[in-house]
């Protein structure tokens, strides 16, 4: 299923079609998306099909905004990113397990300082001050909002669910060295759909 859903990204169309999704922050709707990628809307349509069989996409249903009522119309299509994640990897690894183990292992002897020394070590490498650059290498997808630099995605999402505050304090304890080295603050800023941190300018705080 992993490498089927993977595959389907090495179509041009698809690839922009998904990171446009992906990077939008709220549900993209058919016509949206083909006018992002320069596309016809049916085929924008199809494509949008196809990722979302494969689970790469999740598909919901609603009236596009300021449309209530007798007449508004029959509920549209929208897109968004699947909560789904994939790893390929040939033959299969269980990284995963390991992880969990060694995560409970932690907690339940008390190590997240030394965790937190030791994340401290292994941040993204900021070059010329450009934290977004390094933190969207990281995968991250970090975005602006207003004054603060928010992040899309958690690369540890999972073993947060399960194990937060050891996995959310090394991520702080990950981003909070570079983010100084390029003159911003990591804090802690936890919310639905997004990374527990976020950054603003040390100046500012």
């Amino acid at each position: 299923m992993s490498i089927e859903a993977v595959a389907l990204l090495q179509d041009p169309i698809r690839k922009r079609l998904y990171d446009y999704v992906v990077a939008a922050g709220h549900d993209v709707g058919r016509d949206e998306a083909a006018a992002a990628v320069e596309i016809k809307r049916p085929l924008a349509a199809f494509h949008l099909d196809k990722l979302t069989e494969a689970g790469l996409l999740d598909a919901v249903f609603r009236r596009p905004d300021g449309r209530t009522g007798p007449g508004s119309g029959r509920p549209a299509k929208f897109y968004r990113r699947a909560e789904a994640e994939f790893a390929v990897s040939l033959p299969e690894r269980d990284y995963r397990t390991v992880a969990t183990i060694l995560a409970e292992a932690v907690e339940h002897e008390g190590f997240e300082a030394a965790i937190a020394e030791a994340a401290a070590a292994h941040g993204p490498v900021v070059t010329g001050g450009e934290l977004f650059a390094a933190l969207a290498e990281r995968g991250y997808e970090p975005y602006r909002d207003g004054a603060v630099i928010r992040l899309r995605n958690c690369p540890f999402h999972r073993l947060a669910l399960d194990f937060p505050p050891l996995v959310c304090g090394m991520n702080l304890a990950l981003l909070a060295g570079p983010a100084a080295e390029a003159g911003w603050t990591a804090r802690m800023d936890a919310a639905p759909g997004r990374c527990c941190v976020s950054f603003s300018k040390t100046n500012e705080d």
